[in-house]
């Protein structure tokens, strides 16, 4: 269907994917309506590490839609001078653990031309110098001096106000918000209250919730997708601009001067009642804590602000789900981990998609139909490695 042939898209979903795929398809004169079963930004898209990068071992396709995101991330950060307070690329540090190592890590990362730089452990304090050197692993360190941090609210806001500026309209609080269906074709949205609101095209982008949204309409998509948190602290007196990810805390730094914390052995803590009460034990949060005052340079004391907790979407290959859903006319949709690097380039490709009616290449190794003729493959899930957004 051609732009002219287009009358409506609504898009389910606030966080960063809807926010971006909205914005883009306003931009393209499109009329847009976003929806939100909350607030906007109240989802996975406000409590992620939002690690910029395309770090480690991953497929050709996958690695080459990480590099073209943060290329528009870089685009997004020369248009928008003001940026600089909530987007950042002052590199990235890991290392192995006890027993592990990171040479091959390296050398795939170098082989693919990666931004990848090799430094030993004495020369820590050159690249980083808001990390403590004796943390760092005997063998030394990867840093990728290409790779940063965002903070999703903030860009989603800008987001926002540039599809509101452009026409879009946004609708929040909407409840249980689910895709109406008829005779195989996609006819609007159906609100939490019993309202409607009329679409030819709906792009489903509502995070952990895509698949059972999916599974309703009588799509099956393999899910990997648990229970997670974060960790916010307070305010920190010492400058940490460095985002690492050690073998027991990830961390970065955002606008206000907080960092974000988060760790495997931590999210496999989290206690889930019958009722969905998702509890985080007392004993994880101080924990992380003190993992990260260990990888920071001065050991510096560290206290809790908030913990974000709540479903952590990642699709049962690891890969993005992200195009048409062939078996329902005009329903698309957006299910990834590493939300935050992909959020603009998959937005701009899925709108340009919706507009021109031509799939995009980039996204066909992504398409929902891998998964009617692909071998069940292990799912990523609790224990496994998997580079955090």
């Amino acid at each position: 269907m051609a732009l002219s042939q287009l009358s409506h898209v609504v898009v389910l979903g606030g966080g960063i994917l809807g926010a971006s795929t909205a914005a883009h398809l306003a931009r393209s004169g499109v009329q847009t309506t976003l929806v939100t079963a909350g607030a906007i930004a109240d989802g996975a898209s406000s409590r992620s590490i939002a690690w910029l990068n395309s770090s480690g071992a991953r497929s050709g396709a996958y690695h080459y839609l990480r590099l073209i995101a943060l290329d528009r991330y870089r685009t997004w950060a020369a248009r928008h001078p003001e940026s600089t307070s909530y987007l950042r690329f002052d590199g990235a540090l890991k290392w192995a653990a006890p027993g592990e190592s990171f040479a091959d890590t390296y050398a795939f990362e170098r082989a693919g031309g990666y931004d990848s730089v090799w430094v030993d452990r004495a020369d820590i304090g050159r690249v980083a110098p808001d990390v403590d050197a004796d943390a760092v692993a005997d063998e030394g360190a990867i840093f990728n001096p290409g790779e940063g941090w965002v903070s999703l609210p903030d860009l989603i806001a800008a987001l926002i106000d540039q599809a509101t500026e452009l026409g879009a309209r946004i609708v929040e609080q909407a409840g249980d918000a689910r895709v109406d269906v008829q005779e195989g074709s996609v006819t609007g949205v159906i609100l939490g209250d019993g309202s409607r609101i009329d679409a030819d095209r709906v792009v489903l982008a509502t995070g952990g919730a895509v698949p059972a949204q999916l599974l309703a309409l009588g799509v099956d998509v393999p899910d990997a997708t648990p229970t997670a948190f974060v960790l916010f602290t307070d305010p920190v007196d010492v400058p940490v601009t460095t985002v690492l990810n050690t073998p027991r805390v990830a961390v970065r730094p955002t606008p206000d001067g907080r960092l974000v914390l988060d760790a495997d052995w931590a999210e496999q803590s989290i206690r889930v009642a019958d009722d969905g009460t998702i509890t985080v034990p007392d004993a994880s949060v101080q924990g992380l804590l003190d993992e990260a005052s260990k990888v920071l340079a001065g050991n510096p004391t560290l206290t809790a602000q908030r913990v974000g907790a709540g479903l952590k979407p990642i699709p049962g290959d690891g890969d993005p789900v992200a195009g048409r859903v062939p078996s329902i006319d005009g329903l698309y949709t957006l299910f990834t981990h590493s939300g935050a690097t992909l959020g603009l380039v998959l937005g701009e490709l899925l709108a340009e998609e919706i507009v021109t009616g031509t799939s995009s290449p980039v996204l066909a190794p992504f398409s929902i139909e891998r998964f009617a003729t692909a071998e069940p493959a292990e799912p990523v899930g609790t224990g496994a490695w998997v580079p955090l957004r």
